[in-house]
């Protein structure tokens, strides 16, 4: 059951909301954020493999993040980590703080002076807070949503701090967000940082975040259901080498035959495209990526159907093919010439 904490008091500060959690299934923390202040993922979210995550704001101590990891590392528990960290600030008036720990258990803080609408809710594995906000239902909307929404522990972060700004957010407006998530060997090249992702400065930005994490998740991630694997048979074969070849990587038959040369070719396209993540050694494809093939072959047809060609033949090309006349040489070096 969520605890609940409102405090209004007239003392301006940056306004935000943000949520803290734990993903208990796959030992992941994260937070996510929005405010109108620039670049509020540099300031506000704190997160650590094994440890916790820290989320710091209102008029922000940076400390608290490096701090409260540290004495989580040491076994506090988030309560006690806040606890600790408050009674040593002499500004803790006029800040705001969220913690969960490694366990999952969670801890806010709202100072007095933080601006209204101020306040927080803590629940089981997580806890949502903000201040200058439109009023009590922000918090709470994004402690529903968390609670409700299915998915892992990404989803159910962005679509808290969308449920948080359909119910008004910050009250004088969005202009910066972010996601920091981490997970034991999670991120690119085995890292523990599984997302870090910022818009600093947008008119929507938990909507381009979310644009961002798409893109982010298609390419960086591997999320999907291997359920859904598609066999390379057959028609899926063909398909990718029609679309290989528009994008001029594949130049030969379309012979629904996964042979030598169509793997080349769709190896270098993933390489290209910096869909090393997903590729495979047993003969498939995630449909992710046969989506986002398609995609931009049908954008490569419809360039060619309506631009006009600058260089005779340069629409019959592919992006993905080589110059003509084969990879660009190195000019020649000028030959120096004895002065006097």
């Amino acid at each position: 059951m969520a605890s609940f904490l409102a405090v209004g008091m007239p003392s301006p500060r940056f306004g935000t909301f943000s949520i803290v959690a734990f993903d208990r299934a796959l030992e992941a923390w994260g937070v996510a954020v929005q405010s109108r202040f620039i670049s509020v993922g540099s300031v506000v979210p704190f997160a650590e493999v094994g440890v916790g995550a820290v989320a710091t704001q209102a008029l922000a101590n940076p400390s608290y993040g490096p701090t409260g990891l540290a004495l989580m590392r040491r076994g506090l528990s988030a309560e006690d980590v806040v606890r600790r960290l408050v009674s040593a600030d002499g500004g803790r008036e006029d800040r705001q703080l969220g913690v969960v720990d490694a366990k999952g258990r969670s801890a806010s803080f709202t100072g007095k002076q933080c601006l209204e609408w101020a306040g927080h809710e803590v629940g089981d594995g997580f806890a949502c807070q903000g201040n200058i906000l439109f009023g009590p239902d922000v918090v709470r909307a994004m402690a529903r949503t968390y609670e409700s929404t299915p998915g892992d522990l990404l989803e159910r972060l962005l679509a808290a701090l969308s449920a948080g700004q359909r119910e008004g957010g910050d009250r004088r407006g969005m202009q910066s967000a972010a996601l920091l998530a981490v997970r034991k060997g999670a991120g690119y090249g085995k890292t523990d940082r599984w997302v870090d992702l910022r818009v600093d400065d947008h008119a929507s930005p938990i909507e381009e975040l979310k644009r961002i994490f798409r893109l982010y998740d298609l390419t960086m991630l591997s999320r999907e259901d291997p359920a859904t694997l598609r066999p390379i048979v057959g028609e899926v074969a063909t398909e990718l080498q029609h679309d290989l070849a528009v994008l001029g990587y594949y130049s030969g038959r379309l012979t629904g035959r996964w042979d030598p040369a169509s793997q080349a070719a769709f190896s270098k396209f993933i390489s290209e495209h910096n869909f090393e993540a997903k590729q495979r050694e047993d003969g498939s494809v995630w449909p992710s990526v046969l989506s986002y093939l398609r995609d931009r072959a049908a954008a490569e047809t419809e360039r060619r159907t309506r631009t006009a060609p600058i260089v005779p033949g340069a629409l019959d090309r592919g992006p993905g093919a080589a110059p003509p006349g084969g990879p660009i040489s190195e000019p020649a070096p000028r030959k120096r010439h004895r002065s006097g």
